[in-house]
């Protein structure tokens, strides 16, 4: 996990160390659209049973119902995107949902959010080789491909798409469409060394943020990789981000 190669590594990304992990299933596409409006249907805004303290707190206070931009009306849900509004689109992930919304559904599945650990080896280890890719396709850049980055399309691809960017395991669209929370709080790596100032990275260290990976349609390539942490508050949802579900091997 993390690196000591890549020349366009950030001090978080850094040393490369391993890490063990016991069995478990992730989900081969992020949740879609219509996966989360059966969370909405199914009364998940409205149950704190599905809720971390904090999140049902938070979920109350700012009077949460759907994701950010998201209406009903007419017994259809609509959305605004770039200003547009239109029917929300089934089969594309879910987008604009903070850590709190992640965390509850997932529960609600019977599921978890993955842990960054998890989420990494997805992305990046060889079954065959034993090694970490940069990538999930391989070490090659990214090609249009491979994965939905760089602004060519201003929304996410719908859930399957992208087959040559998958990873060893057939996982797809770990690179691009949406940022994906995970269940991990932004912490350094064992032997970190803050570069080039301490203010970079080691500031956010802590509780207070969470996880995010894999970057999302708006990211540039060269700022995509299988190493590349991103953070922020468990509130925030005007991110273009969503998520993938995780299960660990006993619950089965």
């Amino acid at each position: 996990m993390g690196t000591d190669t890549e020349p366009w590594a950030l001090d978080n990304e850094r040393p490369a160390h391993a890490v063990d992990l016991p069995a478990y299933f992730l989900d081969t596409t992020p949740v879609t659209n219509a996966a989360y409006q059966r969370f909405i249907a199914d009364g998940g805004y409205d149950d704190p049973r599905w809720w971390t303290q904090d999140g049902w707190e938070h979920r109350q206070r700012a009077g949460l119902t759907a994701p950010l931009f998201w209406k009903r009306q007419d017994g259809e849900w609509l959305r605004r995107r770039f200003g547009t509004v239109e029917p929300v689109p089934p089969n594309e992930p879910v987008l604009h949902v903070s850590w709190y919304e992640a965390d509850a559904y997932a529960r609600w599945a019977g599921r978890r959010l993955p842990t960054e650990a998890e989420w990494e080896k997805a992305a990046r280890h060889d079954p065959v080789t034993d090694r970490s890719r940069r990538y999930p396709w391989g070490d090659g850049p990214p090609g249009s491909e491979h994965a939905n980055l760089g602004q060519r399309h201003l929304r996410p691809a719908p859930a399957g798409s992208y087959p040559e960017g998958q990873s060893p395991y057939g996982v797809r669209q770990l690179m691009g469409d949406v940022w994906e929370w995970t269940a991990s709080d932004f912490h350094p790596y064992p032997g970190f060394r803050a570069w080039p100032y301490k203010e970079y990275s080691e500031v956010f260290y802590g509780p207070e943020y969470k996880v995010l990976r894999g970057g999302c349609f708006a990211v540039a390539p060269v700022a995509c990789r299988g190493t590349f942490r991103n953070w922020d508050y468990p509130i925030r949802r005007q991110i273009f981000s969503g998520f993938r579900t995780a299960r660990s091997l006993e619950s089965v």
